[in-house]
């Protein structure tokens, strides 16, 4: 989307039809639930559960299994629609399983030399720190810049400003690369803010600078499409918006990138590996220059499945689609939430930041001089009345999918406005 798109979503946000997701709510066991939580973990699919449910049932009888159309033809599928959600080309897709998976596989097979450095943003997720942090005895360093005035991370966290419609974040983070920076590492999507960066601007800067840029995609992924003509890669795991099981994910590298990359030395990142009618101890072969060179190993049949499944879901419904719909939810959402007094600051904030496609999924509502104490009372409120929310970091975060609609709204401001029953 683009801030005009946005733009016109806050206009008419009064008029969307909230009531035709482009997820059928039936499609999911929600029952009651306001399940505003896909940020911490998403709901999978039924059709997800019965398809791995059916496969279990193989398990018990091995001699069912079909190597061709099973244990490497789901992992196809899997790497089809991960470039399908991603709008590229299936051969830069490796599958993991987990974001962390993902940037490992880079932080571990990129050529660096002493004195090379990874920048990132102040207060990422752990996956996009520890993967870089542990470079630090071959000289590499990790470095962190701070996004807008008054942000804070780690210990101080909990005492950082929010951020507002004119902080320019990007410039900060391009403005912080040196001579030594190698690869910018970020998240497409804030975990704890919500912020959503511009991965154009930072990228075709980033390459005109000869930096790699590494997405972490995880709080994005499956609700919005991503930009990624000027990135090195997209890293994500599948257990939130992606509505898959723990345990799945993929990675996305520009050949470029992988051409420097070492491979992961598995049995089937080579050529012919999975033709077992040439000798398995015939080991003059090269290692294969597609994305299946950086897996982590033999195929995750099963977790395959359930990302193949999953993500056709997605994909039938249309991501266009979904953040769409997810813009119009959070536009009615803030207008409600700008009627109570207690969080109108809140809500102006967040809706200028939504009217100029800052934001992902994630409305993260501040929790100004309230304190952390006063959130986490109020989601465990939400909790009760089955409104399922978070809180990370000073931010009470509510998250829309594409099965959300105007009741889920409804029970939303009510809650926060303390009338829910």
């Amino acid at each position: 989307m683009n801030p005009e798109s946005n733009s016109e979503h806050s206009a008419l946000a009064p008029r969307y039809d909230l009531s035709l997701p482009p997820l059928p709510p039936a499609a999911f066991d929600l029952q009651d639930k306001v399940y505003a939580l896909h940020c911490s973990e998403g709901p999978i699919p039924k059709a997800t559960a019965e398809a791995l449910q059916g496969f279990l049932g193989k398990e018990l009888r091995p001699w069912e299994l079909d190597w061709q159309g099973e244990a490497l033809g789901f992992p196809a599928r899997a790497r089809e629609a991960a470039a399908a959600l991603l709008q590229a080309e299936v051969e830069d897709i490796s599958l993991m399983a987990s974001t962390s998976g993902g940037l490992q596989a880079i932080a571990l097979g990129f050529p660096w030399q002493e004195g090379d450095e990874i920048l990132v943003p102040m207060g990422e997720f752990p996956s996009n720190a520890y993967p870089w942090k542990a470079l630090a005895p071959r000289g590499v360093t990790f470095r962190e810049v701070r996004l807008w005035t008054g942000h804070r991370a780690g210990g101080e966290a909990l005492t950082s400003a929010a951020p507002a419609v004119e902080s320019d974040t990007e410039a900060r983070i391009l403005a912080a690369i040196s001579r030594k920076t190698k690869v910018l590492a970020l998240s497409w999507v804030r975990f704890q803010d919500g912020l959503k960066l511009d991965l154009a601007r930072l990228g075709q800067a980033c390459r005109d600078r000869g930096v790699h840029m590494v997405v972490d995609g995880i709080q994005g992924a499956g609700t919005h499409v991503p930009d990624l003509r000027w990135a090195s890669a997209f890293a994500t795991g599948s257990h939130k918006g992606l509505l898959a099981p723990q345990g799945s994910g993929f990675l996305w590298t520009s050949q470029e990138l992988r051409s420097q990359l070492q491979p992961s030395g598995t049995w089937l990142g080579v050529e012919d590996g999975n033709n077992f009618a040439r000798p398995s101890t015939d080991f003059k072969r090269e290692w294969l220059t597609d994305g299946r060179c950086l897996e982590p190993g033999g195929p995750a049949v099963m977790m395959a499945l359930g990302l193949a499944t999953s993500l056709r879901t997605i994909l039938e419904a249309g991501v266009a689609r979904i953040a769409d719909h997810i813009g119009a939810l959070q536009g009615r959402f803030l207008e409600g939430l700008a009627g109570l007094p207690e969080w109108r600051s809140e809500a102006l904030r967040l809706e200028q930041l939504r009217a100029a496609d800052r934001l992902g999924p994630i409305l993260a509502l501040h929790s100004r001089n309230d304190g952390q104490a006063a959130l986490i009372s109020l989601m465990q409120k939400g909790f009760r009345r089955g409104i399922c929310s978070s809180v990370r970091e000073g931010y009470l975060r509510i998250a829309f999918h594409g099965w959300h609609g105007g009741t889920d709204v409804d029970r939303l401001l009510a809650w926060l406005s303390g009338t829910a029953s």
